[in-house]
């Protein structure tokens, strides 16, 4: 195959060859005969934009997937149809909501067992009470395993007969009604003590556990009768 040469390298081997002589310019010849090398250009940073869109569509596809999921079990729960749009279905949930709301506030209205979230010692007298003389103690606070014993404890200490109890706990919520009974001339002094140590173990149970971190309301009534 023969070589083409640049017009400089042609010009140069005609005078030579003018002038007898001759001499050969391999390195030039084979640096003039080099074919064309296209330019590689190196782009990093458009590569990695590259990534970060893939990566923002695949995250994307996910949240798509998660959020269709959920809507799926919402329409299991709730009854509507598995064809029904996403507005409607938010629509039905928003409206479930509010009728469980108001369930359980009128659960709670209904029934003064349910723990509410203030800390509250309660203790009334009663001398009229099926033709007894009774006390009655309601403990609410947070629940714990300890609560327990140290409740049946202060009782044994009491010159009083318990009648009935009642326990409810809910949401790490307990709530205690007791109804005991005693000699009228001794309930006083027993309503009063047992007052007195039932706020001391919702003050104990306040500070420990993660109840103690919260700042809840607390609401500790007189002794008085009724």
């Amino acid at each position: 195959m023969q070589q083409r040469h640049s017009p400089e390298v042609s010009a140069l081997h005609r005078f030579l060859s003018e002038n007898g002589l001759s001499y050969c310019f391999p390195a030039m010849q084979s640096f003039c005969c080099l074919p064309d090398v296209p330019e590689m250009v190196d782009r990093p940073d458009e590569a990695r934009g590259l990534a970060a869109a893939e990566n923002h569509r695949e995250a994307e596809r996910k949240r798509r997937k998660r959020i269709n999921s959920h809507l799926d079990r919402l329409r299991d729960i709730l009854p509507c149809s598995s064809k029904t749009d996403k507005a409607s279905l938010l629509a039905h949930v928003v409206q479930r909501v509010k009728e469980l709301n108001q369930q359980t506030s009128q659960i709670k209205n209904s029934d003064q067992t349910i723990p509410s979230e203030s800390d509250e010692v309660s203790i009334t007298k009663d001398d009229n009470f099926h033709g007894e003389s009774v006390v009655k103690a309601s403990l609410c606070c947070e629940d714990r395993v300890d609560l327990i014993p140290e409740l049946i404890g202060v009782l044994k200490s009491l010159n009083l007969i318990p009648l009935r109890a009642e326990m409810v706990t809910l949401g790490g919520r307990m709530k205690n009604v007791i109804i005991l009974k005693g000699e009228k001339n001794s309930m006083d002094e027993s309503g009063l003590f047992l007052r007195d140590e039932l706020k001391r173990l919702v003050l104990s149970s306040a500070n420990r556990g993660d109840g103690g971190n919260l700042k809840r309301r607390r609401r500790f009534d007189s002794f008085s009768g009724v």
